[in-house]
């Protein structure tokens, strides 16, 4: 062992000269051995440096660290590959189960029908549940006290009061309301009032206001005036409880208009006295005028510098129930306004649908005798154009058609109100047909400039010739006749001479009628090109209403040349009368039969495509009774003939009669002689 060790200390010595004290004492005894490895190692550690340079230790005294270390590493990994290790590989167990089958006994079910304290049937199968044993041996007292402690521990069924939260004021609410530029519904002059007034609440909230009233003098609007100088004091006491400083802010003026303009309350103030003076002393303008746009034009020139001093905002509020004659003026006050911020709001009444006159209930009084009539006035049309045709219907079934409201104002007038930014108001609407707002506003009229719609007519020949056919029957609208369906026959020449008589203004009818046809047939080709519901439907019953009229004046005709030639006798004793009535049956050629197949399409498709409007109304009215005609006999009152000649055909009637009978005549002439223009 001591020679082993002696050897290993050997491989570290670097020194030669230990090697050499070595072999000289190979053969001493073992403490001269142990005493030389001392002695040699001792010299070894103290040999100069220089000793060390030659061969493999050299390589090692000069080798760094880290190729020490790598050496080192790769001995140990040599020599960790030399072991091997044996494993004997176990014979795996092949385990086999062998079941055999047994028997299942069948069981047999007992249903027992008697009553039975005991839950369960006689089955040896019935066995009790956990839950059915807990509830047996418990009854229900676990559920009432499991139910207590859900209610005492895990649920308070006490309801949090709610934390109070401050309303916002009324002047705040006003804030989110934008209707700017649409014609809404207010529910009469009052309703229009109280929402001008939130209107004005709204405005000064952003700054001081000024408010200027312009009120038509026209005697039809003497109520309307009366109302709003009842409302005056509500008004503005209403906007000084609100809080947003209304006596300080708001200033107004009053501007009254018929043939002239006047100012009545040129200078802006807040005191309600003045104002309330101003709105009484309005006379009523008998010249039926209403110079609308050169009040409001006039109102500018004058209440613009103290706009501009106030810094204000700035209302004009038009009170009126036509749509003013001066409406050439409506593009350079539109200009004008908008260039100054001023908007323009409006409490007016509808236009009657697709016309431009409609009709205002007007009472007056003449030497004690008061009079009321529904007199015309110029109140539209809702568009820049009328757009529909004024065609009479030939049926007893179609009665006041000419009164239906169109659901906005006149063009003129929503449109300063749409362009500036203000609201037309309803104050009052047509007393014929109404229509759902929700529905007609797919087919709102369009405020565009005058001249963007005359680009319109000129891009497409189905406006166009809409337009100019509309236009045709405003102007002839009077001439267009409703033909007589009820014939005298007492005896063939009379019957003759009535036919004669109904031939007259048919004659030109047909004429007249192919006329329209030809301007509206001139723009077919662009039909499919309108770019609006509005477009649409108006092309579509003008045309369709246009061939209907055709089949029905075709046959009319043919059936007055008909009886005319060949009268017919009456099959029932006593009757002395015919009477045309609609029928089915269209007695015409094959051309008369074509425009009543195109008729019936047109005027279907404006039913099936727009329902619920006016133009699907009048379609349906149209073709409520057939186009073709057919002779029914009746009997008829005739006076008998007297020595008078043609005075004999008159109905003769009793004194007191005759003398009521003049006086109504007298009575109407008065009337039509003293009718106020409006």
């Amino acid at each position: 062992m001591v020679s082993n060790f002696v050897s290993a200390g050997f491989r570290f010595l670097p020194s030669v000269p230990m090697i050499r004290g070595m072999a000289s004492s190979e053969s001493s005894n073992e403490d001269s051995v142990v005493s030389t490895i001392e002695v040699t190692s001792s010299q070894a550690l103290s040999a100069d440096d220089s000793d060390v340079g030659n061969g493999v230790w050299e390589i090692l005294y000069d080798m760094p660290a880290w190729g020490i270390s790598l050496l080192v590493h790769v001995a140990i990994l040599i020599c960790l590959m030399s072991i091997t290790w044996v494993i004997e590989t176990q014979r795996e167990v092949e385990i086999t189960s062998t079941f055999e089958p047994e028997d299942i006994r069948q069981e047999e079910y007992v249903i027992n029908t008697e009553v039975n304290e005991e839950i369960g049937s006689d089955s040896s199968l019935n066995i009790v549940g956990p839950s059915m044993a807990v509830a047996q041996n418990s009854g229900i007292d676990n559920h009432r006290e499991e139910q207590e402690k859900i209610n005492e521990v895990i649920i308070d069924p006490r309801l949090q009061a709610p934390t109070a939260m401050q309303a916002p004021s009324e002047a705040e609410l006003l804030e989110s309301i934008d209707l700017t530029g649409t014609t809404e519904h207010a529910g009469g002059t009052e309703g229009a009032i109280d929402r001008i007034t939130q209107e004005i609440a709204a405005s000064l909230n952003q700054r001081k206001t000024l408010v200027v009233w312009l009120l038509d003098e026209s005697l039809s609007m003497e109520g309307r005036r009366e109302l709003v100088a009842k409302r005056f004091q509500g008004i503005y006491k209403q906007l000084g409880a609100l809080d947003i400083g209304a006596e300080e802010a708001l200033r107004s003026g009053i501007v009254g208009y018929g043939k002239e303009v006047h100012l009545l309350q040129s200078d802006p103030t807040s005191d309600l006295s003045l104002l309330m003076k101003a709105v009484e002393s309005i006379q009523n303008d008998k010249s039926g005028e209403e110079q609308v746009f050169s009040a409001l034009n006039m109102a500018l020139k004058t209440f613009l510098p103290a706009k501009r001093k106030m810094r204000a905002n700035m209302m004009m509020i038009l009170v009126t129930d036509e749509r003013g004659d001066d409406y050439q003026m409506l593009e350079d006050t539109v200009r004008r306004c908008t260039r100054e911020g001023v908007k323009v709001y409006c409490i007016g009444n509808t236009s009657v649908f697709g016309r431009e006159k409609g009709y205002i209930p007007t009472t007056w009084e003449v030497d004690g005798e008061t009079y009321q009539k529904d007199l015309p006035a110029d109140m539209g049309p809702e568009t820049v154009a009328a757009e529909g045709l004024q065609l009479p219907f030939w049926t007893a079934s179609a009665r006041n058609l000419d009164r239906m409201s169109s659901g906005y104002g006149p063009y003129t007038l929503s449109r300063v109100c749409a362009e500036t930014g203000g609201v037309f108001f309803v104050a009052e609407d047509s007393r014929g047909r109404k229509w759902d707002s929700g529905i007609m506003r797919k087919y709102s009229p369009d405020y565009r400039p005058l001249r963007d719609y005359q680009r319109q007519l000129s891009t497409n020949s189905a406006k166009s010739a809409l337009v100019n056919a509309a236009k045709q029957t405003v102007l002839d609208g009077d001439d267009i006749p409703v033909p007589q369906l009820r014939f005298q026959a007492n005896n063939d020449n009379v019957l003759r001479q009535q036919i004669t008589e109904a031939q007259k203004p048919l004659a030109t009818m047909d004429y007249y009628l192919q006329s329209l046809h030809s301007i509206l047939e001139a723009g077919e080709r662009d039909r499919d090109k309108l770019d609006s519901d509005r477009w649409r439907a108006s092309y579509d019953l003008a045309m369709g209403r246009v061939l209907a009229m055709r089949v029905r004046a075709f046959g009319y005709n043919a059936m007055l040349a008909e009886m005319k030639a060949a009268p017919k006798v009456f099959e029932k004793e006593g009757n002395n009368q015919w009477r045309l009535a609609p029928s089915k049956d269209v007695n015409a050629g094959a051309t008369v039969r074509k425009l009543h197949k195109k008729a019936i399409e047109y005027l279907t498709r404006v039913i099936d495509e727009h329902p619920g409007t006016p133009w699907a109304f009048l379609a349906s009215v149209e073709l409520g009774d057939p186009l073709g005609w057919g002779w029914h006999e009746s009997k008829m009152q005739i006076a008998a003939a007297g020595n008078s000649g043609a005075a004999g055909n008159r109905p003769q009637f009793a004194p007191e009669e005759e003398a009521r009978r003049q006086e109504q005549r007298r009575r109407q002439q008065k009337m039509k002689a003293t009718e106020p223009k409006l």
